[in-house]
């Protein structure tokens, strides 16, 4: 049994409790089945784990942090939801999206559901004013980070603001833009909720700002390793293991993914070129996937994000050495463990 999976089996059940409650209120019989479709399709509770261990980990009761844990799985699933419709997505966790299930306009209505359920939550914590400041402010920054993301892209986007402002054509004749850029958009967009999640744990159970910073360190920077981790999966992962479709990335034309940036540091004009070919195909075949992973074969751009990942793991180790030794605290470096070994 996996830290993840040991955690799930002492919280799981309460956090989907938690859930439940606050989509649940006021909604009428024939919406609820929709509402909860999203949170009941699976999904590792990753964020929720992490507030409640965080709270552990200053020395609190976890049950106090139960409405963070809500708070955060909500902030999450919200944010899918909406990726699904941008992004038209049809599957996720290998079930149908909330859209294809539903349809866009009734994903819509659930993922604003979805917010005010959150704004329910936050009425439940012991500081409702400061915790809703911390929500607004990182829903702004995965808005940002969403932004960021799709402006990447090296093509196949019709909407005419991220046409008309696309940032491939200016970041590929700087290479440390292009790198900068990427870390700017992965922090907003994953390494931020991580943040919260430990920062809202521990703000459910102390004022202590020693443990507070500690741990929205070991959030953020966790956070950074789990994606540039995901993104290496995504294009050298084995889909039995990673459960996800593999080269999903270089489909979505994406030059937000480290493994990209660093393949466009090392290969040739030639194969620059080539990469660059396929990344604006529409659409872009299962052939294409492979010559892709070929050509960024032939660099170290496998070893040197996986250095990255790392380097920010690192950072989170350091920062969970500033917190002494509990429980919580081992549980919560056992989580990095889990995360930068995994292979899924």
């Amino acid at each position: 049994m996996d830290i993840l999976e040991r955690l799930h089996s002492l919280y799981g059940r309460e956090i989907d409790e938690e859930l439940k409650k606050y989509l649940g209120i006021d909604v009428h019989p024939e919406f609820r089945d929709a509402v909860l479709y999203q949170v009941s399709t699976g999904g590792k509770r990753l964020r929720p784990l992490i507030a409640l261990t965080s709270a552990r980990a200053c020395g609190g009761d976890y049950r106090r942090a139960l409405p963070a844990a809500a708070i955060v799985e909500l902030i999450h699933n919200y944010s899918l939801i909406y990726d699904d419709i941008i992004d038209e997505a049809t599957l996720r966790r290998g079930k149908p999206t909330v859209r294809a299930r539903y349809g866009d306009n009734a994903a819509l209505l659930i993922g604003i559901w979805y917010r005010e359920a959150i704004e329910e939550a936050i009425l439940s914590t012991r500081n409702p004013p400061l915790f809703a400041r911390e929500v607004a402010r990182v829903i702004r920054e995965i808005d940002e980070g969403e932004r960021l993301d799709i402006l990447m892209e090296y093509a196949g986007r019709r909407d005419p603001y991220f046409v008309e402002n696309r940032l491939g054509p200016k970041l590929l004749n700087n290479w440390e833009e292009l790198y900068n850029t990427y870390l700017r958009m992965i922090r907003l967009k994953t390494a931020a909720l991580m943040r919260t999640s430990a920062a809202l744990g521990a703000l459910s159970v102390t004022d202590d700002e020693g443990c507070v910073k500690a741990l929205s360190e070991y959030g953020e920077n966790l956070g950074m390793a789990f994606q540039v981790l995901d993104d290496v999966l995504d294009i050298f992962g084995d889909v039995r293991k990673f459960g996800k479709e593999i080269g999903k990335d270089i489909k979505e034309h994406k030059l937000g993914n480290i493994v990209v940036v660093m393949a466009l540091r090392e290969l040739s004009e030639a194969e620059k070129s080539e990469l660059l070919g396929v990344l604006g195909k529409v659409p872009v075949g299962d052939d294409d996937v492979r010559r892709a992973v070929e050509l960024i074969s032939r660099t170290r751009a496998r070893e040197n994000a996986l250095r990255v990942a790392m380097e920010f793991a690192g950072r989170a180790e350091d920062a969970l050495g500033r917190l002494g030794v509990n429980e919580g605290v081992e549980d919560l470096r056992e989580i990095l463990r889990f995360t930068v070994t995994r292979e899924f």
